[in-house]
């Protein structure tokens, strides 16, 4: 497949086939007796099975052994990306009760752009020339999402667009984004030794990196302390900095954000943290993986820089992702729209002449008549 040394393809051999196949996204192993694939978006179930228990650890051993890791009875845990950047996740037992368990989600070559997701159907035209403009005006931007719905893509999208006058750095804790523009560092966090010296987390690069004159910063995935860290360089002068979390809406992304800032080595009490978060992020883009396998952005959203009287973040959706039925064959059928909610920077978009006119925001008719008689549905 490209990735691995004929000696770990040797032990990968009963799922060779599926990491060769352009078509499957990420190869799942419960124990050596159940192997799944995703295609599509769809979880099948593969015929393929390894020898044994003993089998399967060899193969994961050989993985750790590969990236420069160690996984065993003392580190049952793996965490590791490949050289063609796709992602391995491994936990042996006994924390894995039915045998070891390992996943290889496969890097998909290439960087999409706003063309392909407008050609999926995953946003219109008109959201993506929107989100467009908010990397021109420098908004501070969170992607939400769930695992393997495709935030690292959509990240790499929004991330090609920042201007190359701007110096962009780019921090994780495994590199997976591919950004392309003209100025821009990776940092990658460093794991402890054998002696449990030499550790480097994302709170640690970030410090640094506000010391190397950024005008913009990129956490690929902040799940932990750093997210006081991210929020204060968001409020610091470094606008058009953007990062990703797991959430279910635009309004858990910042509950979510909330919680991690509260984990970090600091005494700021919540309400504080609450007003930071609602100051420095300007746009939540909600991204879903729907029933049918596909994945869309279901929210995009502005986030006022206020507390409501109830102590809540104030969200208001701008585009939103409807949906309005489903094909014979299980597709689902929607159209992403926008609400009539103008954004509170509409002024900057005029300032700047970017051609953008306020009918943009206009919602169709249907939505409207949808809307009075309470029949708008979920995104699925």
């Amino acid at each position: 497949m490209g990735v691995f040394e004929d000696s770990v393809a040797t032990f990968l051999a009963p799922v060779q086939e599926y990491l060769k196949d352009n078509t499957v996204s990420e190869v799942l192993v419960n124990g050596p007796q159940e192997i799944f694939i995703e295609r599509k978006g769809l979880l099948e179930k593969t015929p393929a099975v390894f020898k044994d228990e003993q089998a399967l650890q060899a193969a994961i051993r050989n993985i750790a052994q590969f990236v420069g890791r160690r996984v065993d009875e003392e580190n049952p845990i793996l965490d590791a990306r490949l050289p063609d950047g796709s992602r391995v996740a491994a936990v042996l037992p006994p924390c894995s009760r039915k045998g070891s368990t390992l996943s290889i989600r496969k890097f998909q070559g290439g960087v999409p752009s706003f063309v392909d997701y407008i050609n999926r159907g995953s946003i219109s035209k008109t959201a993506a020339r929107f989100l467009d403009i908010c990397i021109f005006l420098a908004k501070n931007i969170i992607i939400s999402g769930g695992t393997g719905y495709g935030k690292t893509k959509l990240l790499n999208v929004l991330g090609s667009r920042i201007p190359g006058t701007q110096r962009l750095l780019i921090i994780e804790d495994s590199s997976e984004l591919k950004i392309h523009t003209e100025h821009v560092v990776y940092f990658e966090t460093k794991h402890a030794d054998a002696l449990g010296k030499g550790k480097v987390t994302i709170t640690d690069l970030i410090k640094s990196a506000l010391r190397l004159r950024p005008d913009r910063i990129v956490v690929g995935e902040v799940r932990g302390g750093e997210a006081m860290d991210l929020i204060n360089a968001m409020n610091t002068g470094h606008g058009g900095s953007m990062g990703t979390t797991h959430a279910n809406t635009p309004y858990d992304a910042l509950v979510r954000l909330e919680t991690l800032a509260m984990m970090g080595d600091n005494n700021v009490p919540p309400a504080a943290i609450r007003r930071q978060i609602s100051a420095a992020i300007n746009v939540v883009v909600q991204i879903k993986r729907m029933s049918d396998g596909t994945r869309k952005i279901t929210n995009i959203a502005e986030i006022l820089p206020e507390i409501d009287d109830a102590g809540r973040y104030v969200t208001k959706d701008i585009f939103v992702f409807v949906q309005r039925g489903r094909t014979p064959e299980g597709k689902i059928v929607g159209e992403f729209i926008p609400t009539g909610y103008i954004p509170s920077f509409a002024r900057e978009i005029e300032v700047n002449r970017i051609p953008f006119p306020k009918e943009n925001f206009d919602p169709p008719a249907w939505y409207l008549d949808m809307k009075k008689k309470g029949l708008i549905p979920h995104a699925a």
